[in-house]
């Protein structure tokens, strides 16, 4: 089973090949490479920074949008977006302006809302995982988050509370997106990366 991992000089690549191939993960290729990613098994999709930022760092190799799609949405390949990774499922992403995302999963991603709280903004730390939709991938349990904008749409399987529900999964299909960092989560995180690991869709 081969997982690509894509390369897109925006994801902290080293602790997330490093949390997947100790989740038992033996056949893995850190890659910028369409090629590879259209013959991948599984495709994982790690993001850090700002939403139109990875939009484009991503848009900026040639053909992986597209081997993306053809291998996920049209042969049903088994694909994990982390945090920004994830975000990018969605339509749009409003931060610094308005950014188009993959539109794989209905929705936008906006700015964290905790007015009226004393919750800070980025939401930063250990938090509950709360599913609100069966999934085998998701479960109850803590892990860690970082970031300052969350989905805001459709297939939300599983929640956080910071100020309120925020999204911390969404799933449709082969696709699951997950706003926490399982690389970071310890046992949690590396428990969800071996059910993905598994995952027979």
């Amino acid at each position: 089973m081969t997982l690509a991992l894509i390369d897109y000089q925006a994801g902290n690549l080293h602790s997330v090949e490093n949390a997947l191939r100790a989740a038992g993960c033996t056949d893995l290729l850190v890659t910028a490479d369409p090629d590879v990613v259209a013959r991948a098994d599984r495709i994982v999709l790690p993001g850090v920074g700002a939403f139109g930022a990875c939009a484009a760092a991503l848009r900026a190799i040639p053909g992986m949008v597209d081997a993306m799609r053809a291998r996920v949405m049209d042969h049903g390949t088994p694909f994990l977006g982390i945090c920004v990774g994830m975000q990018l499922l969605a339509e749009t992403g409003e931060e610094l302006g308005t950014h188009a995302g993959l539109g794989w999963i209905t929705g936008t991603v906006r700015r964290i809302d905790t007015a009226g709280s004393d919750a800070k903004v980025p939401h930063m730390g250990w938090n509950d995982v709360v599913p609100v939709a069966d999934h085998p991938l998701i479960v109850a349990g803590e892990a860690y988050f970082l970031h300052s904008y969350a989905f805001d749409g459709a297939s939300v399987v599983a929640t956080t509370d910071h100020a309120g529900p925020v999204t911390a999964a969404v799933a449709r299909d082969t696709i699951v997106g997950v706003q926490f960092h399982p690389e970071k989560s310890q046992r949690y995180g590396l428990a969800m990366l071996e059910r993905f690991l598994a995952w027979k869709p």
